[in-house]
């Protein structure tokens, strides 16, 4: 396969599971800031959590001069100044499909494309809270609609490979931002861990994760922030956990190499990260500072990413 068909297809996954991404924060703030003021949270508080958790609180603050509701569900949703907007992801996500739109089924074609078009209904338009909960309800459709086509309809070879990698490292880097700002932004520091903002603050975040049965299914017990840990980074049969998206990195760099005919460093990191993963416990991850802990996994998930355009997209 041509390094650019490889570059477009593994970079279409990665957007389209981006707007996915920031329609689930958007979704949760909209659930947090609909708390009773009595919870202790603040509204100011669950927007800017959103911000943190998208990554780009740089580029918002030249363009809008305070964060509430209204300016972060601008930014995050539909500004064209915003490169990781639901709208801009959309938009690299379709121009990705159109350079190698032959080497798509036409499922794949038509949920990006169809998606495109149909953003353009939702565009300028003065939404309240319900209308926007279900147009994110709708852009996390666009999401399951493209992967499930893929993966219903694809031949599995390096195209359907490399697709699997812009999602999963995609993927991964989203649910280690999600765990880092939970833990050190959204909680106000009036706030005891444990109490009802917290314990609703965590169940909201594995709803956002789609991981709330999952978490209840694995436990049966109430919410602890150390066990959604554990789920969200060290349980390999949850599909949105750190060590779920390294073992389908591992697993479809190694098919890469063995089509391609050689290993290179993308498959050492991934397999050192998936190694250091299976050695961990949660209580070793906390003891030494589940920030910390995030922190060096993003740096060497970017690496990773890095690795994987100078091996096989440069």
């Amino acid at each position: 396969m041509l390094s650019r068909t490889a570059d477009n297809l593994y970079w279409l996954s990665r957007y389209a599971e981006r707007a996915d991404f920031v329609a689930r924060i958007l979704d949760a703030a909209l659930r947090l800031s609909a708390l009773p003021a009595n919870y202790g949270g603040t509204d100011a508080n669950e927007w800017e959590s959103a911000l943190a958790s998208a990554g780009n609180i740089e580029l918002f603050r030249p363009l809008y001069d305070s964060v509430n509701e209204h300016t972060v569900r601008d930014f995050l949703a539909f500004s064209p100044n915003n490169p990781s907007s639901i709208r801009s992801c959309l938009q690299t996500a379709r121009e990705n499909a159109r350079s190698v739109r032959t080497a798509l089924t036409s499922e794949m074609w038509e949920a990006i494309n169809e998606a495109f078009l149909h953003l353009r209904s939702f565009e300028g338009r003065d939404m309240t809270r319900e209308e926007f909960a279900r147009f994110l309800d709708w852009v996390k459709g666009v999401s399951l609609a493209f992967d499930g086509s893929a993966y219903r309809t694809m031949l599995r070879n390096d195209a359907y490979w490399f697709t699997r990698l812009g999602i999963a490292i995609e993927r991964a880097d989203n649910t280690a931002r999600i765990l880092d700002v939970k833990y050190h932004v959204l909680l106000p520091e009036t706030e005891r861990v444990g109490g009802s903002l917290d314990y609703f603050q965590w169940t909201t975040i594995l709803r956002e994760v789609s991981a709330l049965t999952a978490y209840h299914w694995v436990y049966r017990e109430s919410i602890k922030p150390w066990l959604v840990a554990d789920l969200l980074i060290l349980n390999r049969e949850m599909p949105r956990s750190l060590a779920n998206c390294y073992e389908m990195l591992v697993l479809n760099l190694d098919r890469i190499a063995d089509a391609y005919g050689r290993r290179g460093p993308s498959q050492r990191l991934a397999r050192g990260m998936l190694a250091k993963l299976d050695d961990l416990t949660v209580d070793e991850i906390f003891a030494s500072g589940l920030h910390e802990f995030i922190e060096a996994f993003i740096a060497e998930n970017n690496r990773l990413g890095a690795a994987i355009v100078e091996q096989y997209l440069g």
